[in-house]
């Protein structure tokens, strides 16, 4: 599984200092929301995203989310 960062707000947030481009796979995105989740704004998450995150949640996580 391919993310595409820039396609949702807050994972590019967390990627600040990755190229524009940047493409990372399932469980390094996962690493990214579960170690840097304070510097989320759940409130802000959109649809898109919020399904990209349940979906690594599934399928990375074993259905568990680890927040740091």
């Amino acid at each position: 599984m391919k993310i595409h960062v820039n396609a949702y707000p807050q994972l590019r947030n967390l990627c600040w200092n990755r190229p524009e481009n940047a493409v990372v796979d399932g469980p390094e995105a996962l690493g990214l929301y579960e170690n840097n989740w304070r510097f989320v704004e759940p409130e802000k998450i959109e649809r898109e995203e919020r399904l990209l995150l349940d979906t690594l949640v599934a399928r990375f996580g074993n259905g568990v989310f680890f927040p740091a």
